[in-house]
């Protein structure tokens, strides 16, 4: 195809380079003006160590996702054909004398994978978990101010394979330098409960441990406060304690709340308790949370219920990587990604396989998501050669501890996962390891221990009666991953159990691709030694949705046991978005996954709609493929839609005919003899017409789109714009199988960080600024 030339088309991600420090009193975003090197070397962390010339950059940072495709790479295509290896940060900064009194403190939200931490030459610590978030005092071993300190940090994510998925490498998530006066808020040490929820008054309980590292005892004024979404203070209390030397002190508080505003997947809406500790009427420290006010339960008869009314979960799975921002959190990506979602109709997420990054939990409490938190996806038992299973032993009861300290105040928290397709579910080949029993019943008394509000579930994909995690009796709710033809028979399978669908679906599909003839599903591969046996040689998977892995089902199968069984609470698919690595069911150069709701690049495939046609209110009509054939080739249209009572299909004009779905059908389907023109169709309410959709034969590409996600970006170096690139023929017509090179250029502050087409095989750099379209989109 004739390659579109143009100086000037605009990027993907837009990123403005104003840079500058989000700072909330005590706290300091901490990422700026850091050094990096990739080098495996043992003793770079002091400061006689020459690191001009190391790499300046800002965190969060992944150094994976800047490497080539490689297939020799030893993370293999599961990680993403993307190298690991060994690298260093530094950074050099400076404090005010009227810091010297104080207690500093540096937080990381996440380092993958085996971070050791100094400064100024002194070890802090080792952390083997590449999702937990960790806190180093740093207080003895600062300097003030003229002087400067130097904080050293080796990640190795050298031994591979040490995950099923792509990881990334580095410090991927956000750092905070926090200053504390003598009394504060210990780390993490506010809880926050909702006791009773009613419509004419609730109660809000918070239990706070104090922090007095000074060597006298003291007494302080502690006052809770709830303010409204303007800011009005609608309860408060002040309590008097006295904080011994040294020690930790716990009192706790209950805010009686009139007529609240309940929170909802519909309606999130938030609160903030803000606990002040005082001595002489002077703010010693201040903490915020977030808060909503919500009751639910899990009915073995009704399902899920949200304040008291039954909430199907139309939820998904996903990765941690942002596609072709790799794993280096950003908020806005996070944003957006969970806008495509809401617009589907989607209202729950599991943080597959592990701790999310606390900005997607921020999100989900503000936009209304029913979060599964996961902790881990191995216990001792490994899945790959170097993964957790080498640090459970050591780490497992702190990272968890941790986790559920971190995230218990998020409203979207209702349900932790201790575990995903965990290898003790069965007791060996003899049936007599317990050991899945004995670690569940600890896991579950942990997270109990520390949150009392919450059920704990556990991922099962062999949820059968001699499953030995189920046995244990530490699962609130039981757990499946897929088995959908067994869902119906769950109340007899487990009497007086709740049930959720932890991992459902697993279909496959490329954006804008499509096998003709549509009306057969096909579990692929057969063969797992020989994947082309039933593949495409070009490495695609037909976006009709009859093609699925072997363990799972196309999403129609699912959906049409979940929508009509009120005990099923509701399920959580893999995937919402495809994500880099596990590519099943193909060996490179595929290197990212096919089973995503939504592409790499955020570009929503054709089943997107029929989630949208189920799940929310809109007026929903969509049809496909693309109009562009072989004469004479017969083609299968699909179509998608609610509201309506049946729906017409034209070519050039003339009726293909009228269609009705039957009563378990989820779209129709005309087979149409192709020729060149407009199809066209009319969805019909009681005879008025409610939607009409179109699609037109397109000519040869002849010009570009271009469109932004939004007209106004913050100008603080971390805001992003996606914008969508479109070949379009000359009277604007999308041209479906459009794969033009395009060049990529900005002017003025901003620059391209990174490009994407959302094709699953493409193995050019995400930071190329070369970008070729695939199926006319990128």
């Amino acid at each position: 195809m004739k390659q579109v030339q143009n100086g000037l088309l605009g990027s993907l991600l837009l990123f403005l380079l104003v840079h500058g420090q989000a700072q909330e009193k005590n706290k300091v975003l901490f990422t700026n003006d850091w050094k990096f090197i990739l080098d495996s070397s043992h003793a770079l962390e002091g400061k006689q160590v020459n690191d001009e010339n190391w790499r300046r950059l800002n965190l969060p940072h992944d150094w994976s996702v800047e490497l080539p495709f490689d297939e020799k790479s030893p993370t293999g295509t599961g990680g993403g054909a993307l190298r690991g290896g060994t690298g260093w940060y530094r950074k050099t900064f400076a404090l005010p004398v009227s810091s010297k009194n104080k207690k500093v403190f540096i937080d990381f939200d996440g380092v993958y994978r085996n971070s050791e931490v100094w400064i100024n030459g002194h070890f802090l610590g080792l952390r083997p978990n590449g999702y937990i978030s960790f806190r180093y005092e740093l207080t003895p071993y600062l300097t003030y101010g003229d002087q400067t300190n130097l904080i050293a940090v080796r990640v190795d994510n050298s031994l591979q394979p040490n995950s099923r998925w792509y990881s990334g490498s580095g410090i991927y998530r956000n750092v905070w330098l926090v200053t504390e006066n003598d009394f504060f808020v210990d780390h993490w040490g506010v809880y926050i409960t909702t006791p009773k929820v009613d419509r004419q008054s609730s109660d809000i309980a918070t239990e706070i441990k104090i922090n007095n590292s000074s060597a006298a005892s003291s007494n302080l004024q502690v006052v809770s406060s709830l303010l409204d979404v303007t800011g009005k203070e609608v309860a408060a209390i002040s309590t008097s304690i006295t904080c011994p030397a040294k020690q930790l002190t716990e009192t706790a508080a209950l805010l009686k709340v009139p007529n609240p505003h309940l929170w909802s997947v519909g309606n999130p809406y938030l609160y903030r308790v803000v606990v002040r500790l005082m001595m002489n009427n002077e703010i010693m420290d201040e903490y915020t949370s977030s808060v909503g006010v919500r009751s639910f339960v899990f009915d073995k008869d009704r399902g899920f219920l949200l304040n008291g009314e039954a909430v199907k979960i139309n939820g998904v799975c996903d990765h941690h990587d942002l596609g072709c921002l790799g794993t280096a959190i950003n908020t806005r990506a996070l944003e957006r990604r969970l806008e495509i979602l809401k617009e589907m109709g989607c209202n729950g997420i599991r943080t597959s396989h592990n701790p999310p990054a606390p900005e997607l939990l921020d999100l989900c409490d503000k936009m209304g998501f029913i979060v599964m938190d996961e902790a881990f996806d191995m216990w001792k038992k490994r899945k790959t050669l170097y993964d957790y299973h080498l640090d459970w032993d050591n780490w497992h009861k702190k990272d968890l501890e941790d986790q559920i300290l971190r995230d218990r105040n998020h409203p979207s928290v209702f349900i932790w996962s201790i575990g995903n397709e965990i290898p003790e579910q069965w007791g060996g080949k003899d049936n007599k390891d317990s050991s899945g029993t004995t670690i569940a019943i600890e896991l579950a008394a942990i997270i109990h221990e520390l949150d009392t509000t919450r059920p704990v579930t556990s991922a099962c994909d062999q949820p059968y009666n001699g499953n030995k995690i189920i046995q244990s009796g530490a699962l609130d709710l039981i757990g499946y991953n897929y088995h959908h033809q067994m869902y119906a028979a769950f109340p007899a399978t487990f009497p007086g159990k709740k049930f959720l669908g932890t991992e459902t679906v697993s279909a496959l599909q490329t954006r804008g691709h499509y096998d003709m003839p549509s009306d057969s599903i096909r579990r692929w591969p057969v063969r797992w030694d020989k994947p082309l046996a039933t593949g495409n040689k070009d490495l695609t998977c037909s976006a009709y949705d009859n093609v699925s892995a072997p363990w799972g089902s196309t999403h129609e199968e699912t959906w049409k046991v979940i929508k009509k069984n009120d005990f099923l609470s509701g399920q959580f698919i893999w995937t919402g978005f495809d994500y880099l690595g596990e590519p099943t069911p193909y060996p490179w150069p595929a290197r990212s996954s096919y089973f995503g709701i939504i592409d790499l690049a955020g570009f929503p495939k054709d089943i997107y709609y029929l989630y949208q046609a189920e799940w929310t209110n809109k007026n929903v009509l969509h049809i496909f493929p693309h109009w562009n054939w072989n004469p004479g080739d017969t083609i299968d249209i699909w179509a998608y839609y609610n509201h309506a009572d049946e729906v017409e299909l034209f070519l050039n004009g003339k009726s293909l005919g009228v269609k009705k779905k039957k009563a378990d059908e989820l779209h129709i389907m005309w087979r149409v003899r192709y020729e060149p023109g407009t199809i066209r169709a009319v969805s019909r309410k009681n005879g008025n017409i409610v939607l009409a959709e179109e699609t037109k034969t397109a000519g040869r590409p002849a010009k570009i789109i271009l469109s932004a996600d939004r007209n106004s970006l913050k100008a603080d170096g971390i805001d992003l714009s996606f914008v969508t690139i479109k070949i379009v023929d000359a009277a604007g017509n999308l041209v479906p199988n459009a794969d033009n090179l395009i060049s990529i250029a900005t002017k003025g502050e901003g620059s391209v960080i990174a490009t994407d087409n959302g094709s699953q095989t493409s193995l050019e750099s995400f930071q190329a600024r070369d970008r070729r379209a695939f199926n006319g989109l990128c």
